[in-house]
């Protein structure tokens, strides 16, 4: 009931009286006063006026279920919300899930985790009330090998999201880091169970840094979060409706057709490493070549500096800027 109150106030122009939301819930007037006071509470700023009723003035900075339910905007993706205080890796909580039989486009999220991870196993930090922590549980009916071009579709659609709910410019870093003004504002985790030839299931890991305002001692230099880009405090659930409307679109054109091609503009337009040099660091070998965009499939096309064009798969390199990070 707290989720329909919710979205019952947001979506009403003025005033809703009690009257009418206990009528429309088939519930009693105690007990909508009693969610109202549950709100106020948890520190939504609900204002009560006599013979008007309530209005929704303000909201927290919370992602309970509840929030994010009344905000969600979508046929399917987030549709199912799983939320923790607190947990290990919301990875690995949508895997299991995943594995017990849970449906496409099941969202875990988490206010906390204590053992986020990011790619090639590197830790994720990952504090309490400040950032997004999320895993969108995906059933693709793809073969096995398309399912990488999943992170570059999750990627589009965080920085589309993020840009609507924010005045921000947001970069690609190919494949799936975020950037804002050079440094890394998020990044993106995708893990696939599989069998030889289909898809049991994807979780694709989302960590947005939201409202940070310092970080350890050795990511500050190529770290930042929203707060510290744009000088306020930023809510994160609308931030995680935002990204799963965007998810849902750009999903579907990705199944349409098994690649890229419908969000290659898009995503081209985003991609900081365009026209620039790179530095390729691959298991065998480290060279310097020069990006030119990325293939229908996902690869980054680079020329070497013999001339020769190269396809380069996430999964077997890194790439930086030859001065930097990105």
């Amino acid at each position: 009931m707290k989720t329909e109150i919710l979205k019952m106030l947001r979506e009403a122009e003025g005033y809703v009286s009690g009257q009418q939301l206990s009528q429309m819930l088939g519930v009693s007037r105690t007990a909508v006063w009693k969610v109202i006071r549950q709100l106020q509470d948890e520190g939504y700023q609900v204002e009560a006026v006599r013979n008007k009723g309530y209005h929704i003035a303000s909201s927290p900075d919370v992602i309970s279920k509840e929030e994010l339910e009344s905000l969600m905007d979508t046929e399917w993706a987030g549709r199912n919300i799983v939320y923790y205080d607190s947990v290990d890796s919301t990875n690995l909580r949508a895997r299991q899930m995943g594995d017990e039989g849970a449906p496409n486009g099941t969202l875990v999220a988490a206010d906390r985790q204590t053992a986020g991870r990011g790619r090639r196993g590197h830790a994720w930090e990952s504090p309490s009330g400040c950032s997004i922590y999320m895993s969108l549980l995906l059933r693709p009916q793809i073969a096995p090998d398309k399912a990488a071009m999943l992170t570059l579709v999750m990627a589009c659609s965080v920085a589309e999201g993020i840009q609507g709910c924010e005045d921000v410019e947001l970069k690609i870093k190919w494949p799936n880091d975020i950037i804002i003004n050079g440094k890394k504002l998020v990044g993106i985790l995708t893990e696939m169970s599989t069998q030889i030839d289909y898809i049991n299931h994807v979780t694709v890991g989302v960590g947005i840094n939201v409202n940070q305002t310092e970080f350890p001692e050795e990511i500050r230099k190529t770290a930042t979060s929203l707060r510290m880009e744009c000088g306020h405090t930023v809510r994160r659930a609308p931030i995680i409706a935002a990204v799963m409307k965007r998810l849902e679109e750009n999903y579907e054109i990705f199944l349409r057709t098994e690649d890229l091609s419908g969000l290659l503009e898009k995503y081209t337009a985003m991609l900081v490493n365009k026209d620039r040099d790179v530095r390729i660091l691959g298991a065998k070998e480290e060279y310097q070549a020069h990006a030119l965009g990325i293939t229908p499939t996902g690869e980054l096309i680079v020329r070497r500096e013999d001339g020769t064009l190269e396809n380069i798969y996430a999964g077997e390199v890194s790439v930086r800027g030859v001065y930097g990070y990105v």
